[in-house]
């Protein structure tokens, strides 16, 4: 009788390196590891081999980097959507990718169950979980670090030695890290302590601001209907693009926060992201959208943005609510094309000149120069309009002032039931 098949999100990091053992020892499972690259800087043919030196009966290596950026990063950068203010999504975005891709390989090889290696206190495991009851709700879940007996990533580094699993962590260096084209993140160690500041070793993408160079960069970004195009007017395609800003942002010092966040679990956690390119385009984007849309736009786009926002942290891609956001965003960026010039200078990015054929800024109308479209006698009456609401309301204060405050006047009003003015 064949073994029942899983199909398991795989890494090849500490994690999911202990999953696969543990899943054919609890469950006697036909582990199927399923490697999803979204731009991430690994060794793919060692991860494939680890997994089948570890158990695995087959091993699926899927580079989806350039649909991550089209369909995921670009979608989320034209609604300008940004995590209580701070976080670009880089994880998030990831997420409802890969579990696409999990459930497609599922139902490649006949599978009916899923198993990750979110921990039961993270994110993660939400985002996984629902994409995956919205593409396919007869697949079943296993996620170890709900049910298992390993209660922390030392128990699982002991755990790899009794088994003999070779991983690349140790009690020392402990760091959960996440990486994809768009962002790194980092969690654990140190950082547990929202007291202890970051240390510079940490960093992968980028260098501290304090080392980056004492001449600014500059770059310029061409964007068409919200999306980038080139750089420095070189056409590239979304990987050189994005490749290319990262480099640049990395090594001005671009790109990093380090933040305490509100999980949807309902618990606070401390993280370190690198964003480098990320930061730099959500800079040019947002300025060619202020030269570009009108006021009403530009402001309830800032609301939309928000609820994007959660619904991206929450694993919500595959809903109702999230395509119709987008169609609403779609709309709002036909006009979004044009050129921005931004400055890179030790961990900042400021865009400093933008033009758009679109463009609605016109120096004839801004200036005190004479022109044909604005005449400045017109708005005397509009300020009398919009401010006549405060100027009755001035007028009636006055007049109550005038009155006697008294336990007549009072009776007065209660009597007639009318306002004395």
């Amino acid at each position: 009788m064949a073994k029942e098949k899983v199909v398991l999100a795989y890494s090849g990091g500490l994690d999911t390196s202990v999953i696969v053992t543990w899943l054919k020892e609890t469950y006697d499972y036909d582990v199927i590891a399923a490697c999803i690259n979204v731009g991430q800087d690994e060794d793919f043919k060692a991860i494939e081999k680890k997994a089948y030196d570890t158990g695995a009966s087959k091993a699926y290596v899927v580079d989806v980097t350039e649909e991550f950026i089209t369909d995921y990063i670009w979608p989320t950068l034209k609604a300008g959507a940004v995590y209580e203010g701070d976080y670009l999504l880089g994880t998030s975005m990831a997420r409802p990718l890969i579990a696409k891709k999990l459930v497609e390989i599922a139902n490649k090889e006949n599978a009916h169950i899923i198993a990750h290696g979110c921990t039961g206190k993270g994110n993660d495991q939400v985002r996984f979980e629902a994409t995956i009851k919205a593409l396919d709700p007869s697949i079943s879940i296993v996620a170890p670090w709900r049910i298992w007996d390993l209660k922390s990533r030392e128990d699982c580094i002991e755990y790899a030695a009794m088994h003999k699993i070779p991983i690349a962590q140790t009690t020392e260096k402990i760091y959960s890290r996440d990486e994809n084209i768009w962002h790194i993140s980092h969690e654990g160690g140190n950082l547990e302590n929202p007291w202890n500041e970051h240390k510079d070793d940490m960093l992968v993408l980028s260098v501290p601001p304090e080392k980056a160079p004492d001449k600014p960069t500059y770059v310029e970004i061409s964007f068409i209907e919200g999306i980038p195009v080139a750089i420095d007017g070189v056409d590239m395609d979304p990987i050189q693009l994005l490749t290319k800003l990262n480099k640049l942002g990395g090594e001005n010092g671009v790109g990093q926060i380090d933040i305490v966040e509100n999980r949807l679990v309902g618990m606070k956690s401390r993280g370190v992201y690198e964003t480098p390119g990320g930061t730099i385009l959500y800079a040019a984007h947002k300025t060619l959208e202020k030269l570009v849309l009108d006021r009403n736009t530009i402001a309830y786009k800032g609301i939309v943005a928000q609820k994007y926002a959660e619904l991206i942290y929450d694993g919500l891609w595959f809903t109702p609510l999230h395509e119709a956001i987008s169609a609403f965003i779609d709309s709002t960026q036909k006009m979004v094309t044009g050129v921005v010039r931004v400055k890179l200078y030790k961990g900042s990015a400021v865009s400093v000149g933008s033009k758009s054929i679109y463009s609605l800024y016109n120096e004839e109308f801004a200036t005190f120069s004479k022109d044909e479209v604005y005449n400045q006698k017109d708005a005397e009456g509009f300020i009398n309009l919009f401010a006549l609401s405060l100027k009755i309301r001035a007028i009636m204060n006055e007049n109550i002032k005038g009155e006697k405050k008294d336990e007549t006047l009072g009776r007065k009003i209660l009597k007639s039931g009318e306002f004395v003015g």
